[in-house]
């Protein structure tokens, strides 16, 4: 049984510059034939990511270019008796050992010590590396390293058996192009955000005086513009609870807290873009979480494809809340499909027949997690 759980959020953000393009500028898109504010899933995965390290850092894997001087601060206390050592041999065997990982080719390391690929590597593979690289210090010194070394480097990092594998990797997946067969499929798509209403960009002049500057002598010493926008978005996520399942080989305990996690770090983890200039800390006034069986995902932003516009009086929430649930009615009625919606609603949005009331983000994800029914599933 296909089991699929998703969540949709409406979030509405002071003004602020979230998350900037390659001018600085806050991103956008057009959307239903206006342009809308929008927030990168890629964004969006990076702030979740460090929720999860919060909670537990063995979930969070490291994406980097410095696995070298990464593993030689680990590696070093281990080796430190072994016969020849020096920081410099230190050195050597690690980059050698960096340099035989690959299978499609192999990891080139440069002068500065950094590989020519962003490695995405879980706290358990690189334990697992720096295990292999110790047991293997004097031959990775030789001029040739054996086959079975580099062997036994490139499955320090979980191919097939994925029990190593982080719970943000089994989550969000990961490509390794000089190692494909390590490659990992999503149990998780995120969608990128998008406003629910049309806007504007808009500027700050900014303006700095220098503090020991002569009182008589005006004018600034500094000055610039900044972009930014206020914008409600839409957010949406879908989880396979059958594939996160597979993807932790199986561990439905901590599939679940992962699950949990991820659930909660969606709605509180905030993209960090400029908030020390604009502070918008905003939380969802709005989140529905379903959890549906045997059906295909519900993305609803087709819900916001006529940009919505309110009265002077009215909540942009409020009625984006409303649209959303609409159009989550009208889907089901044409589609139909098994499951159960539960709403955190501080927006007060009319959204009668739409899922059942939660009382609090504790109360939502307690009956999300029930609602999963862990033990029935991911056999």
């Amino acid at each position: 049984m296909n089991t699929l759980i998703e969540i949709h959020a409406l979030q509405n953000f002071a003004p602020s510059n979230l998350n900037r393009d390659d001018t600085g500028a806050p991103k956008d898109a057009l959307f239903g034939g206006t342009r809308r504010a929008r927030v990168s899933s890629q964004c969006s995965k990076r702030a979740i990511r460090y929720f999860f390290k919060e909670q537990n850092e063995e979930w969070v894997a490291n994406r980097t270019k410095r696995i070298v001087d990464d593993l030689k601060k680990s590696v070093g206390p281990k080796v430190k008796d072994q016969k020849g050592f020096s920081e410099e041999n230190l050195g050597k065997a690690v980059e050698v050992a960096v340099s035989s990982l690959g299978s499609n080719k192999k990891v080139k390391v440069d002068k500065d010590r950094k590989t020519d690929v962003l490695l995405f590597l879980s706290p358990k593979e690189v334990d697992s590396l720096e295990v292999v690289i110790a047991e293997s210090y004097a031959d990775l010194l030789k001029a040739k390293v054996s086959d079975e070394v580099v062997k036994r480097l490139n499955d320090a990092i979980d191919g097939e058996n994925r029990s190593r594998l982080s719970v943000d990797v089994a989550l969000f997946g990961r490509m390794l192009a000089v190692m494909p067969e390590k490659n990992q499929n999503a149990a998780c798509q995120v969608a990128h955000a998008i406003s629910t209403h049309a806007v504007e960009r808009e500027f700050d002049f900014y303006t700095a005086v220098d503090d020991l500057k002569p009182e008589d002598t005006a004018g600034a010493d500094m000055m610039g513009t900044v972009e930014f926008n206020s914008a409600c978005f839409y957010r949406y996520a879908v989880v396979d609870w059958k594939k996160l399942v597979e993807n932790l080989q199986k561990d439905k305990e901590l599939a679940a807290k992962g699950l949990r996690a991820f659930l909660e770090g969606f709605v509180v983890a905030e993209p960090t873009g400029k908030q020390n200039t604009f502070a918008a800390h905003n939380p969802p006034e709005f989140v529905a979480i379903s959890v549906r069986r045997n059906s295909a995902p519900r993305n609803l932003a087709n819900a916001f494809e006529t940009a919505i516009r309110v009265r002077k009086d009215e909540s942009l929430t409020t009625r984006s809340a409303e649209e959303l649930a609409n159009k989550a009615k009208a889907l089901q009625t044409a589609f139909g499909g098994d499951g159960e919606t539960v709403v955190l609603n501080l927006a007060k949005a009319n959204i009668d027949g739409f899922g059942s009331a939660a009382t609090s983000l504790t109360d939502l994800l307690d009956r999300t997690l029930k609602e999963v029914r862990i033990d029935d599933l991911g056999e």
